[in-house]
């Protein structure tokens, strides 16, 4: 593994040509299969109602976790994600925050920290470890952090809501490089710059946060929904890690 990418790595979605497209994608084709487990994942792992979605965009996940019954706190360092969703959902809390400063946030408050494809635009090992200790100290005691991230093979193969076909240099990619991807399902067919990260290391990454994986899942696609799948049936395309502090 590389000890660290030396180009800087910013958050391609700070403009409303990101923004305004990914805040109309929903829970479908391949993104389903992101979600599509998490309520059954959540009721086994996690008691109490209060949560933080961490890296909420557009507040996909945010309004998301509010279904399930939870009182959530969407929190972005993206300003205009954190407008749009606020358009979004008017009754919702969602608050802009400096990229890791935890600060404004109350300390040992939450049952539940949830991730989705955050991680995905974490560069380094050192800036994905330091992160996780921070939301390590808004857990309350027995609270659960929810890190739902792109599986290394989702920038190999083709999907029916992306396609990499064009980036075959993906596949000698390592943890800590740049990878790109195209998600068919929007207008904007720019590519999205991700940064591929191994299983191995992100199990890394988690014990050196002070975290023990207790869940690991790989959201297959059964072949009976009412989606032309490409390979969601055969390789998961989502990995979805669920961590408890170290006793």
């Amino acid at each position: 593994m590389k000890k660290e990418t030396k180009m800087k790595f910013s958050n391609v979605y700070e403009d409303l040509k990101r923004a305004v497209p990914y805040s109309k994608l929903k829970f479908d084709k391949t993104y389903y299969l992101a979600y599509r487990d998490l309520p059954k994942i959540i009721s086994k792992h996690i008691s109490g109602k209060n949560a933080l979605d961490f890296g909420c965009g557009t507040g996909r996940s945010t309004r998301f976790l509010q279904t399930l019954g939870f009182k959530t706190i969407g929190v972005d360092i993206s300003e205009e994600m954190i407008a749009i969703a606020q358009q979004l959902d008017h009754t919702g809390i969602y608050q802009h925050i400096d990229d890791g400063d935890f600060s404004s946030l109350p300390c040992i408050s939450y049952d539940l920290v949830l991730s989705a494809f955050t991680f995905d635009n974490i560069p380094t090992m050192n800036k994905k470890i330091a992160l996780f200790e921070g939301l390590s100290v808004l857990l309350k005691q027995n609270g659960t952090i929810i890190n739902l991230v792109s599986s290394p093979e989702i920038y190999t193969h083709e999907w029916v809501s992306f396609t990499t076909k064009d980036f075959p240099e993906n596949a000698e990619e390592k943890s800590g490089d740049i990878v790109r991807i195209i998600t068919i399902d929007i207008k904007d067919k720019r590519p999205c710059y991700d940064i591929f990260w191994s299983a191995e290391d992100y199990k890394k990454v988690y014990t050196n946060a002070g975290l023990r994986i207790i869940g690991t899942y790989k959201p297959l696609a059964t072949g009976h929904e009412p989606y032309q799948w490409v390979n969601e049936t055969k390789i998961a395309p989502w990995t979805i890690y669920v961590l408890k502090k170290k006793a």
